[in-house]
């Protein structure tokens, strides 16, 4: 392939209409590229999702090109690419964007990967970062070196978000262990000249400015060294999150963007590269803006973007982009296999260990105030220059209430003129709680309103990491009620759902995003599907779960109980786990809990006892023993709702992607204990076998979820035409509400139809499915698992022959 630094892009760019001619949604100028004839190259019928890294590299992603295309995806799905900091284990850390990352294969082993993909007529589906560059090692990022040499000066300054005026023309830094350490820094012969030097962190120096000592030196720079902990309030350019080493780009400058995806733009215009997962458009200045410009430059490759919905949001209409990522879907199919019944005894469990009922709601504002006030104080500080003074409205006032409005958001951002509802709707919220604020509330409005304006869009790019940060790696880590419920893009209060609801949220989803991705594990979710799968079964079986807890936090105490709460759950659902992973998972809990321990002042008495507490599940004979019994109680069920968690994600409408190693039982916990390696051998083994006619039992191998997986995902490659429609299928008979079923198929001839199991435990004490039959037409039908056949009368379709060997099916007419 060309170099894509030798040629702009545009200059052969075959784009010689506007996309916008056309939704982008409904055609694909794929379809008759002739450089991809004998490959899919229209939306992926499914996707795998794999963790590029410099210990499984791009041609270790290679090797797996054949069993992918066996296993039934159309297309690979790889983390970012593009080169990062060194030893990045995630990709999300850009410090280049005009080369592939060298320590995962580099432009060649891309290019392996590549050619093995299209010999198995599979394509390739790229994450792109475009918020956010790696700094943490400014000799890493060329760009940002040269924006630390020259300032305001150099040509890649306007790549950045950097309030110069408030760091007196300098960029604050937080790196030092104390103010002191100013000390501490060093004029060294590097490279390229001289070098200021802090440990081992270098930094560039200005042409001219070399002289004196290290003291003087750094204080002639374009940039000021300062203690770590001034990050808070101090610094004044906008990152990712609170995350010191991110550094936000502003790709809404047509020379940034194009600069950042001149590569990747090739590798699509090459058709290496067939779809695009955008990482966090929250960030970005305009999402709209910027996914026209990609739609644009693309030709309307399918692309979805990483954007969490809060339960009921959709994306505005306007953004050209097939969809999400996926995270709304995992919640409506977790959602429908959890048991409201438990609520009520999950509930006085939690109550009785937090000494009072949690109001969850008050629990978010208070966590995201820590934010506010905490780790992003910075960029609440920033707002409060942009906006300037108000009339009649000092300084601290303003900024305590522009922290509340932050505070109380609740979604992740508007993005105005689309969301201004939920601007509207908190400015009330505000001024009805705090009236001690209305003047400042009533002030900031109308500001806050003005689409485009610097002041509204830095606060639409606040409230995002606001509600990530004091949302998702706080609140829920600290609310232990139900941790099945605490997921990305779930809502913790909301105790599962009805099949109605279920039905109704996947019509929806077929009207307005039928090309959404769809998941159930990613790289960032909290835990994976089957151990969530298998404390849905708590549900099922509360009062003897309160009772195991009890005894367990009697045995081995804990001052904060419902972050033992928290860990005895995670604890069961990952069983059996290595007592290293363990303990990983409860300090990474515990100090993003941040209320005992913390990752900034960790309390060792306290960690010593909550690693205590880890042991005793290992240790201590009774506890052990306890644990054991009760995982072997719940397991089977567990791997039932797996089982029926997988066939709903994968067949209802959208693009279905398979994380790393999920087509077998994976009961990980949060990164990085989701990024194990994968032992893709014993898939293959197991993925033979099945194509010799096993249907294999529903056990601890976890061949039957792989059956359920590569059977699903095959037929939706071959037969796109039996789902292309969505129509709940009605259940009679006395376990009924045990039973999910839809055809996705439209027409009279129908398409493939899934039935899928609910509520185990209490489809058991019921006596099972007794007389409950599926109202499908009458005559007969195969199950894809299986292969078994079956009969619909004018009573329908028995469902106990039905799923007498798995709890689930995937039926066609026979």
């Amino acid at each position: 392939m060309t170099d894509p630094r030798d040629t702009d892009p545009r200059d052969t760019d075959p784009r010689d209409t506007d996309p916008r001619d056309t939704d982008p949604r409904d055609t694909d100028p794929r379809d008759t590229d002739p450089r991809e004839e004998g490959r899919r190259r229209d939306v992926p019928t499914a996707t795998y999702r794999l963790q590029v890294t410099a210990e499984h590299t791009l041609d270790d992603a290679a090797s797996l090109a054949g069993y992918l295309a066996d296993l039934g995806v159309s297309h690979a799905y790889t983390s970012p690419l593009l080169r990062a900091a060194a030893g990045s284990t995630h990709g999300y850390d850009t410090v280049d964007h005009a080369h592939v990352d060298e320590s995962r294969g580099g432009r060649e082993g891309f290019d392996r990967l590549v050619a093995a993909l299209h010999e198995h007529g599979l394509g390739l589906v790229l994450d792109l970062v475009p918020n956010h560059m790696g700094v943490g090692d400014p000799a890493e990022a060329p760009w940002w070196w040269d924006v630390l040499q020259h300032g305001r000066d150099s040509v890649h300054a306007a790549a950045f978000d950097v309030d110069w005026d408030a760091g007196a023309g300098r960029v604050r830094i937080p790196v030092l262990g104390s103010a002191d350490d100013v000390e501490k820094l060093e004029v060294v012969d590097g490279p390229d000249g001289s070098e200021l030097r802090y440990h081992d962190h270098r930094f560039p120096i200005a042409p001219g400015t070399g002289e004196g000592s290290p003291q003087e030196v750094h204080d002639r720079q374009h940039y000021e060294l300062v203690d770590w902990r001034r990050a808070d309030r101090d610094l004044n350019y906008r990152r990712f999150f609170a995350i010191n080493t991110l550094a936000g780009l502003r790709v809404e400058d047509p020379e940034v963007f194009r600069a950042t995806h001149e590569l990747v733009l090739r590798l699509v215009a090459d058709g290496a590269v067939d779809g695009l997962r955008i990482d966090h458009p929250d960030g970005l200045a305009s999402p709209a803006g910027y996914l026209d410009r990609l739609a644009e430059a693309t030709g309307g490759r399918w692309t979805v973007v990483e954007k969490i919905l809060e339960p009921g949001e959709d994306l505005p209409e306007s953004w050209r982009t097939a969809g999400t990522t996926g995270y709304d879907a995992l919640a409506e199919v977790d959602d429908v296999l959890v048991d409201p019944a438990g609520e009520p005894a999950l509930t006085a469990l939690d109550t009785e260990l937090s000494g009072a009922p949690v109001d969850y709601a008050e629990l978010v504002r208070r966590s995201k105030r820590e934010v506010t006030d905490g780790i992003l104080g910075s960029e609440v500080a920033r707002l409060v220059r942009v906006i300037g003074e108000l009339p009649g409205v000092d300084v601290d006032t303003e900024e305590e209430a522009l922290a509340e409005l932050l505070a109380s958001f609740p979604v992740y951002r508007t993005y105005l003129p689309d969301g201004r509802e939920h601007l509207d709707a908190t400015v009330a919220a505000v001024r009805e709680r705090r009236p001690d604020l209305t003047a400042a509330v009533d002030a900031l409005h109308p500001v806050l309103s003005r689409a485009g304006t610097e002041a509204a869009t830095r606060f639409e790019q606040t409230s995002g990491p606001v509600m990530a940060k004091g949302v998702e790696d706080s609140a829920y880590y600290r609310w232990a009620r139900f941790v099945v419920l605490n997921e990305v893009g779930g809502d913790p209060a909301r105790f599962g759902s009805t099949v109605a609801q279920f039905h109704e949220a996947q019509r929806r989803r077929a009207e307005r995003r039928p090309r959404s991705m769809t998941t159930l594990t990613t790289h960032d979710t909290k835990r994976s599907e089957d151990t969530r799968a298998r404390l849905a079964v708590l549900a099922e079986v509360p009062d003897e779960w309160a009772q195991l807890v009890r005894g367990w936090l009697e045995r081995h105490p804990l001052p904060d109980r419902p972050l033992a709460h928290l860990m005895w759950q995670n604890l069961v659902g990952a069983w059996p786990l290595s007592r290293d992973r363990a303990h990983a998972y409860a300090e990474k809990a515990a100090r993003e809990a941040g209320t005992s321990t913390t990752w900034t002042d960790p309390d060792e008495e306290f960690e010593a006892a909550l690693h205590a507490l880890v042991d005793a599940a290992y240790d201590d004979p009774t506890t052990n023993a306890e644990v054991e019994r009760f995982v072997a109680r719940i397991a089977p069920s567990g791997r039932s709702n797996s089982l029926s968690q997988k066939l709903l994600q994968l067949t209802v409408p959208g693009v279905p992607d398979v994380y790393q190693g999920t087509e077998l039982w994976d009961l990980s916990l949060v990164d990085p204990d989701n990024r194990r390696p994968v032992d893709h051998d014993l898939r293959r083994r197991l993925l033979a076998r099945l194509d010799e006619g096993w249907v294999p039992p529903v056990d601890a191998e976890g061949a039957a979820k792989l059956l359920v997986v590569s059977r699903t995902l095959r037929t939706r490659r071959e037969h796109r035409e039996w789902f292309a429609g969505y129509e709940p299928v009605a259940a009679t008979g006395s376990a009924a509400g045990h039973v999910v079923a839809f055809d996705r198929g439209s027409g009279e001839e129908g398409g493939a139809v899934t039935v899928a199991t609910r509520l185990p435990v209490g489809l058991a004490d019921a006596g099972g499915w007794g007389d409950t039959a599926l109202q499908l037409p009458n005559g007969a039908w195969r199950d894809l698992l299986t292969g078994d056949r079956f009969v619909s009368d004018a009573a329908g379709l028995p469902v106990d022959p039905l799923l007498e060997r798995l709890p689930v099916a995937l039926l066609v007419r026979n």
